[in-house]
């Protein structure tokens, strides 16, 4: 699915909305990517994420499914239900061999939200998504990013792959009052270990 534009409607609300506006964690540049080898796991069948736990960060989240909006834009779960996290169902789910994209507010207008802290994850770390089978695929991040959201990498972020990926978004960097908006979006890529 390389056609979808960005995910420029994540977290578009809100650091001038809360009284005392915390600045979400951006990834360092200069950190090394590490690239861990997919082991020989058979893929797993088609099943939609009901729950992802990044322990690292204190996420544990409901994952509902999300699609593109009429101009191919990632929609987002509501701003309202700021700690979900929001499976794009038209691709693959997760352990099914491609990329699984999982997107998540950045903040609302309570404060932080449920992706907040992405920028504070290291290559190593583990993300677990229990699927609606009772599954449980656990991936290794490699990397993680901030691009601008006018140079948003589609083609990593949704292109084909050999193994099963995962790929989590939230917006980061500045915060653009004239606009409402973050200027970046922030990437993890991790790879099924498990």
């Amino acid at each position: 699915m390389v056609a979808l534009l960005g995910v420029t409607g994540l977290g578009l609300i809100t650091v001038g909305l809360t009284a005392d506006p915390a600045r979400p964690p951006r990834p360092p540049a200069d950190a090394p990517r590490r690239t861990h080898p997919a082991p020989d796991l058979a893929p797993l069948s088609r099943a939609a994420p009901v729950r992802v736990q990044i322990t690292a960060i204190g996420v544990r989240a409901e994952v509902v499914p999300v699609g593109a909006d009429a101009a191919g834009v990632l929609e987002v779960p509501p701003l309202d239900k700021p700690t979900l996290a929001g499976w794009y169902r038209h691709g693959v789910s997760p352990g099914e061999t491609g990329n699984a994209v999982l997107v998540g507010h950045v903040d609302s207008p309570a404060g932080p939200a449920v992706f907040f802290d992405l920028g504070r994850l290291r290559p190593g770390e583990q993300i677990q998504v229990t699927r609606a089978d009772a599954q449980v695929a656990t991936f290794t991040v490699d990397d993680v990013q901030a691009y601008p959201k006018d140079r948003f990498p589609s083609t990593l972020v949704y292109g084909p792959a050999d193994a099963a990926g995962l790929r989590l978004i939230t917006c980061g960097g500045r915060f653009d009052a004239s606009t409402g908006n973050y200027v970046d979006n922030v990437v993890v890529f991790a790879t099924r270990t498990a």
